[in-house]
Parts: structure tokens; sequence; C-alpha cells
């Protein structure tokens, strides 16, 4: 029962024990690492005819599971874990440690980044990170715009705009932030001078940013849906909601689609290639004030008016779990590592395993993970920082930053974003992604149909088309051919009956020609009425 590998086959000497276990203990580890790294599911070579093309087609995939294995090797270099607050008995609660108690037990570094600013005059206010990390945006409602290296606590520029402030965003790194005003859009670089007025976007509510296609988006009080490219200046799409104005706006960062809250209590999908919404899922029974969904595009965390919070599978269309709220949410975000963060009146709760018990059809997290809040700051927004293990905290008398354990990524991708690069390193990445910029064409709900095999045979292709297209007809064909004794009609009637069959096109053609004969006759009679009695035996059949 031993197995035979190609080798061995070829040779016709059968494996030996140590062999066996070496290739199972193979076979085990390229499983993992495909399940882990892998490209999805591997073509069907032995539905490929082509030859040559089933053998590029085999190096592709070999390609693809030497790296997925390299990738599972590589883990060993891996030097950094996330680690949670873990309780030490069953009677202990995580939720009940209070930022001081953490300040106290972490180091001076990780302690810094615990911190509260007291802006109470012109907020409320919301925050933005950047994609590293590294710097922060504010902006108060009543017009105040700071930037920050929040590690350093350097302050990068400061404005006062006087007016009314909605939303805020990074755009693809520090240098350039837009701000929804209340007339306009405008973008900033990071001395805070002003660089254009995105005009055509009127009254934006909301703004979402999309890096790796450069689309700076936003919801207006219309009801529209705007999208404009930031490296160009073009306007790429304008979609109208037809749903009121929105509530909420956020992206996927696995396919870049927008899902846009409503009224109603539904919420939206939307793409700039097309005019209507991909999805519309009723989702709460009031009005969406928030949704996140995680890094990998599977679960989307939304809050409402009714004082509930779901969790929904993307992929499924479903809705897995419900958690109740004392107050409607206000904001919610989804860490590196799944961790998500509701603030709900004046109070953040942070809950911990929320997909993990979705994807096992387990039971509902039973208590957060942490808590925050409580001394009368109402909350605006939550955002995560990325890489660190901090949640930034936006309310109405400032923001505040504080520790929370395991949140952050340990182990990033340097080569993706880097928060630690110089300025010769970020201006080298600015050129790279420029470079290679999706088209907005690009954006599905799937993105992984891009690089795939269309499997569908040219014969199969050849059917469909045939089927959408009208069958001739032979009689219309022949209708301006039928003229004189040897038409091709007269033809076609003397051919058909040597045959005894009488089928629906012998009637079609029969009927055209007795018609025609008929028309015929009138016209000769018409014009021997003309000529009279004299001239009329002159006259002759005409071809009509």
């Amino acid at each position: 029962m031993a197995a035979v590998t190609k080798s061995s086959a070829q040779s016709g000497k059968r494996q030996s024990p140590q062999e066996l276990i070496e290739a199972r203990e193979a076979k085990k580890r390229l499983t993992e690492a495909t399940q882990k790294y892998g490209r999805g599911k591997a073509v069907r070579l032995k539905a490929i005819k082509d030859k040559k093309l089933r053998g590029n087609l085999q190096a592709v995939e070999d390609r693809y599971q030497t790296a997925a294995l390299r990738a599972k090797d590589a883990e060993i270099l891996l030097e950094n874990d996330a680690g949670f607050l873990e309780a030490e008995g069953e009677l202990e609660r995580t939720y009940k440690v209070r930022q001081d108690e953490i300040k106290d037990n972490v180091g001076i570094e990780v302690a810094k980044k615990g911190f509260e600013l007291k802006l109470e005059e012109l907020g409320p206010y919301r925050a933005d990170y950047t994609r590293n990390g590294k710097n922060l945006l504010l902006a108060g409602r009543k017009g105040h715009i700071a930037t920050m290296d929040w590690r350093a606590g350097k302050l990068g520029c400061e404005l006062q705009l006087g007016e009314t402030v909605w939303d805020a965003k990074w755009l693809h790194n520090n240098q350039f932030f837009a701000v929804a005003q209340k007339k306009n859009v405008y973008i900033y670089d990071h001395a805070g001078v002003e660089l254009h007025c995105l005009n055509k976007h009127i009254e934006a509510k909301y703004l979402e940013f999309l890096p790796y296609h450069f689309l700076l988006a936003s919801a207006a009080n219309s009801g529209f849906l705007k999208y404009t490219d930031t490296s160009t200046g073009q306007l790429v799409a304008e979609l109208p909601t037809r749903l009121g104005s929105p509530t909420s706006l956020c992206q996927n960062p696995w396919n870049a689609v927008l899902h846009v809250g409503h009224q109603n209590g539904t919420v939206s999908l939307w793409s700039p290639n097309s005019q209507t919404a991909l999805v519309k899922a009723l989702v709460h029974r009031g009005p969406v004030r928030s949704m996140a969904i995680d890094r990998q595009g599977r679960y989307m965390v939304s809050t409402g008016q009714d004082m509930r919070m779901n969790v929904w599978d993307i992929r499924a269309l479903k809705q897995v779990h419900s958690y109740s709220c004392y107050q409607p949410g206000s904001s919610v975000s989804i860490s590196d590592r799944g961790l998500t963060a509701v603030g709900w009146g004046t109070q953040v709760s942070v809950w911990k395993g929320l997909f993990d018990a979705a994807a096992a059809n387990e039971e509902k997290v039973q208590s957060p993970y942490m808590a925050w809040g409580g001394d009368g700051q109402r909350i605006e927004n939550v955002r995560w920082c990325p890489y660190e293990d901090a949640l930034g905290i936006s309310h109405d008398k400032g923001f505040a930053s504080i520790i929370v354990p395991g949140a952050g990524e340990p182990n990033f991708d340097a080569m993706e974003v880097n928060p630690y690069e110089t300025t010769k390193q970020r201006q080298e990445a600015e050129v790279k992604a420029l470079l290679n910029k999706l088209q907005p064409e690009m954006i599905s709900l799937n993105p992984d149909f891009i690089g795939k095999i269309d499997q569908i045979s040219e014969k199969k292709l050849r059917e469909e088309r045939e089927e959408d297209r009208k069958p001739e007809d032979a009689i219309e064909k022949l209708k301006n051919r039928g003229r004189g004794r040897n038409s091709a009609l007269r033809k076609y009637l003397r051919k058909k009956g040597k045959t005894n069959i009488i089928d629906e096109k012998r009637l079609k053609a029969e009927a055209l020609q007795k018609e025609r004969s008929s028309r015929q006759n009138d016209a000769l009679a018409q014009e021997r009425e003309q000529l009279g009695p004299a001239l009329a035996r002159f006259a002759s059949k005409k071809d009509l």
C-alpha cells in the first residue's frame, strides 16, 4: 500500500518509510501554505487540450506553490507577536482595566501613545490617520484643522477656515489632505496651503479615499456619490443614489467598493462603473449611523438608530450576529487584528472575536474586550491607528488616544506601507504608486476576476452568438429577387415542387407568388383600359 512517487514509479522501486513520512510532511506543509498564502483554486489543467497553454499554466501554478511555501517559511522571521489582555481568574473582566493601569505596566515609549487633547471650543472633531499611521489629521466642525506627527508630538499645520467642516481625509500620503467644507471640497498640502477647489463636489458630507486607484469619493446631501481622480483632477463618475441624504460612508479595502448608509436603514454598494447600486441590503430598522469593514472584505459591522450593532457576512449577504447598544452607535472602526471599536453616546466599547465567532458559527461574544469614556464627552468618531496598539477617539471636547493591547499588526510589509519611511522613501513610494495605479474600471465585487482565464470554449460562445442572432428567412431573402419568368422565387417553387412535402416555407412562397400574379394582372387590366379597345391587344405584362 506504499505510495510511489514519479521518480520511483519510473524506476519501479517503492519508497522507504522515511521517504513516505517526508512526502506526507511536504504535502501537509504545502496544504497549509496554500490555504494561508494561496491564490484561490488552481486551474484545471486536464480540461485544457492545448499542450503549450497547459505547460505555461503548469509553470505558473508551480510558481504560485513555490511563493506560498516561501511565505510560509518566512514566518520564522516574524519576531513580533500580538499580545492581548488576559484575565487571571474567571471573575476578572478585561473591560474593567483602566488606562492609567495599562500605562503603569507598559514601557515608556508605549505609554506615550496614550494622551488627550482638550479642544473644547471648536468641536466636535473628526480624526483620520495616514496609511502608515505616522500622522494625525483633526477637523473641528467649526472650521479648525490641524495636522501633527502624533508620535513625536510635533504640530504640522493649523488652519482656521471660518466655516462648517463636515469631514477630512488624508490622501495617498501625509503631503495632501482633503476637507469637506460647507459648500465644496478643498485639497490642502502639508503646510496648509490651499491647492484645489473641487467645485463639482457640492455640500459633501462624507469623504473616502481609494489609495490604489487615487480616487477621492464624496457623498453629498443631495444624494450624489462622486469620484474624482486626484492624480489628474478629472471627475470620474457622478452617481445618484436616489435614497436621499446619506447617513454614513465607508469603503471595502478588499475590492474598493463603497458602502453608503441611508435614512431608511438600507446599505447600498457602489462602483464607479455602474449607475445603479451593485447591491442593496436592509441592515437596520432605522437610519444607518456608521459602518466598517475588515481588511479581508468578509464582514461588515454597522450601527443604526435602532440601537443595534449588526455583524454581516458580505460574501453571503446575510446577518450573522446582532448586539444591542444602550444608545445609537455614532462610529465603528475595525483594527488590523480584527478588534472592533464602537462609539455610542459618551462611551467606547472594544469587541474582540466578533468575526471568529461568526466564522465558526458559534454564539455571539458575551462581553466587550475593553471600555473607555463615560465622562460626558460625546463621541463623534473612532479610528484605529494602523500598525499601532492605539485607538483615536474624537469627541465634542477634543481628541483622546488610548492604548489597546493587541490591536495593531506587529509585522508590517515595508514595501507596501512603511511606518518609519524617510523622505526619499516616501518620494519613491509615491512614484511607484502612480505607476501601478489601478483604473476605475477594475472596481467590482469580485476583484479576483482580473488575470483569470475564461474557460468557456469557443464552441459554446459561438452557440450563444447564434442563439442571439435571428434566423434568416429564405423567403424574405427572395422577395426582392422575384422578377421575371426565371426569377429566384420561381426556381425555388419549381425545385420544391418536385417533392410531396408541404412545409411552412413552401406555403409562404406560394402565397407570395399568388400576390405577385394578382398584382401583375391588375396592372395589365388597368393598362388595357387606358389604351382603349383598339390598342389593348398591344399591352404586355410588366415585371412587378
